[in-house]
């Protein structure tokens, strides 16, 4: 029996926002049968059961899959199925919150609101200052939008060679280790990969300047906590905003709440609310797709792992 490309199942827990995304699209939802062929998959903490669904019902040709990361689905990507993530849904919200950290550390927030007296006078300005951000997908391309108004000079590595309007310079991950000692500011907005996990440890810390910032609203595990905890507190760098961690959630009590110069929030780029709006538009680009309406947007290559 050939699958129904009207039908559409949602799991392992459907919401009421993606239901609707899936009859704007022009299809149905169901529960999982041997006719459906397209699975809304919603939950990024149980790939196994992802796995377990895909190989109980063979006949599904299509996943879509929740967030811009799909690492926690490293094991599920090699199965005979197209998958899409939502890559490039929550650009605006978290290339916002990307400026916001990178703001504040150089006013000295960190510092500023932890003080008890009036201090001393400082500030790191974005205008005309050296960028660097480290992936080259739809968030650093909305954050170099956003960077524009400061006449910034943008190097971004990326896996390939391809050219991002707005920037001075594209790089490749080879190249890293000469970029760092330029930059100003160093933004992390990587997938993690095989490439970037742990990618910044205190050996590539140490490779940016002591006046320089750290922000990552990428992944937690791309950057080693501990040494980000001895390179804030020796003074390797002069800062650091991040909205991931390793592990996460942070414990209370673990020594990175403590640093110096750092700040934390508790991944909150992108909220609940920016999220199910974002993933209910690409819930109908992709099943459009699926229909031969339109075109995918946010495949997954399994060979790169994002």
């Amino acid at each position: 029996m050939s699958v129904d490309k009207s039908l559409v199942s949602i799991a392992p827990k459907s919401f009421p926002a993606y239901e609707q995304a899936v009859i704007a699209s022009g299809c149905s939802v169901t529960e999982m049968s041997s006719q459906v062929g397209a699975l809304i998959w919603t939950d990024y903490s149980d790939p196994s059961g992802l796995k377990g669904m895909i190989e109980s019902n063979p006949q599904l040709e299509f996943v879509q899959l929740p967030f811009a990361g799909v690492d926690a689905f490293v094991d599920v990507l090699d199965m005979p199925v197209r998958f899409a993530c939502a890559k490039g849904s929550y650009r605006e919200p978290v290339a916002e919150h990307a400026l916001t950290l990178a703001l504040a550390l150089g006013r000295i927030i960190p510092e500023r609101v932890r003080a008890t007296s009036w201090g001393r006078k400082h500030a790191d300005s974005l205008y005309d200052a050296n960028i660097l951000i480290v992936g080259g997908g739809g968030i650093t391309e909305e954050l170099i939008k956003l960077l524009t108004p400061f006449r910034a000079n943008i190097t971004v590595v990326r896996n390939r060679d391809l050219p991002l309007s707005g920037v001075n310079e594209v790089l490749l991950f080879e190249d890293l280790d000469l970029a760092l000692p330029k930059a100003d500011w160093v933004i992390l907005a990587c997938s993690l990969t095989e490439k970037t996990s742990r990618l910044f440890d205190l050996t590539k810390l140490k490779l940016m300047k002591p006046t320089s910032y750290l922000v990552n609203i990428a992944r937690g595990p791309i950057v080693v906590t501990d040494d980000l905890v001895e390179a804030l507190n020796e003074g390797i760098i002069a800062g650091a905003g991040v909205d991931v961690t390793d592990p996460e959630p942070l414990p209370e009590g673990h020594p990175l709440w403590r640093a110096k110069n750092v700040i934390i929030t508790p991944h909150t780029a992108d909220t609940n609310t920016q999220v199910i709006k974002a993933f209910s538009i690409r819930i109908i680009e992709n099943l459009a797709a699926y229909q031969g309406l339109g075109d995918w947007v946010g495949l997954v290559d399994p060979q790169l792992g994002y």
